[in-house]
Order: C-alpha cells, then sequence, then structure tokens
C-alpha cells in the first residue's frame, strides 16, 4: 500500500491538473473570438473569461505547493520538491499577475513552464521505465518549446508588448499552440506523476 502522505500528494496533482484543463476549457468557450492558436492562453486571464481561468490557475498552483508539502518527509522527493514548489509559486503569480503587467507576467510564467519542465526531467531518477522515459521525454517538449517560444517572442517583438505576434519559431502553430507545447506535456507528467504517487512504495 501507498504511504498516505505519497498518496495524498498524488491525489493533490492529480486534482490540479484535471480543474485547470477543465476550467481552461471552460474559459476558452466563454472567451467569444478566442483562438487557441493567434492567442496567448494568458489573454483568457484578461478578457470575459477572466475569473475562471484566473482562479483556475491559481489554483492549480496551491495544489501543486500543498502536494510538495506532503512530500517533505521523504528524503528521496527533496530536489523534485524544491522544484515543484517553484511551479507552484510561478502558477499562483500567472494567477495573480495578469498578462496586463508585462514583465511581471512573463517572469512568473516562465518560472512555472521552466520549472515544470525540470520536474518533469527530474522524476526520472524516482519513476521506473517506461515512466522515467516518459518524464524525460515530457519533460524535453516542455523546455524545448519553451525555448522555441521565447526566442520566437524576441524575433516577433511580442516580448515587450501584450499583442501575440506570429513568428516562425513556432512551427506553424502560432504563439498560442506554441504555449500549450510548453503548458500540456507537463501537466500531462504531472498527472501521471500523482497517478504514480497513489501507488507508491518504499523499497
Amino acid at each position: 500500500m501507498a504511504n498516505s502522505r505519497e498518496r495524498l500528494a498524488g491525489i493533490l496533482f492529480f486534482v490540479a491538473v484535471t480543474q485547470f484543463i477543465i476550467s481552461l476549457t471552460m474559459a476558452e468557450a466563454l472567451y467569444r473570438g478566442y483562438s487557441v492558436s493567434n492567442n496567448y492562453v494568458s489573454d483568457l486571464g484578461v478578457g470575459p473569461s477572466a475569473i475562471v481561468f484566473n482562479s483556475s490557475v491559481f489554483i492549480l498552483g496551491l495544489l501543486i505547493a500543498l502536494g510538495a508539502f506532503f512530500l517533505g518527509n521523504n528524503s528521496r522527493f527533496k530536489t523534485i520538491r524544491i522544484l515543484l514548489f517553484l511551479m507552484s509559486v510561478g502558477a499562483m503569480g500567472v494567477g495573480i499577475v495578469t498578462k496586463n503587467f508585462t514583465l511581471g507576467h512573463g517572469a512568473v510564467s516562465s518560472m512555472a513552464f521552466f520549472f515544470g519542465g525540470l520536474s518533469a526531467f527530474t522524476s526520472s531518477r524516482l519513476l521506473k521505465k517506461p515512466l522515467s522515459l516518459a518524464g524525460i521525454i515530457l519533460g524535453a517538449i516542455t523546455i524545448g518549446a519553451l525555448a522555441l517560444f521565447s526566442i520566437g517572442m524576441v524575433a516577433s517583438g511580442s516580448i515587450s508588448s501584450t499583442v501575440a505576434y506570429d513568428s516562425i519559431f513556432y512551427l506553424g502553430l502560432g504563439p498560442g499552440g506554441m504555449e500549450r507545447m510548453i503548458i500540456y506535456p507537463s501537466l500531462m507528467w504531472l498527472a501521471l506523476f500523482g497517478g504514480q504517487l497513489t501507488m507508491w512504495r518504499e523499497e
């Protein structure tokens, strides 16, 4: 049987991802004319869907932070616990500092993206194959997409603007599509990792 603290952490991670995905879908539907390709994900935080999006991404970060807290007694989770906590701070920051505050929002969103990908990489030391490989692959997709997204923002001039301009570095996906290539793999990993924690056994 899984240890109760690890099980609770896993449940919190899974719930965090589930509520955010559902809320993100709702927010996209509520924002008339919203394009998953041409609009930033964070546009949902300043439009008619702002309450849904901002609250859900804050809850995402809060639940990740709580989950990381419950991993605290196990030394094996020390590194990933720190990375998850940093990811959670970034996610909660996204829910508070909207894209209208360009530099601040860019900082907290990049924090969530980067440490989410790094957490996935780090989990490969804790999981057995093939799940350890999944952590590496999903982490690589997140970090790689973040690099392309960042370069694209600089190249297109979007980095100092609230307007999303397209770039060849987005590989035809648009700014919103490339941003989702950062977000979804790390969320998939977090749900997978959470599921494994509910069955965690000390060796």
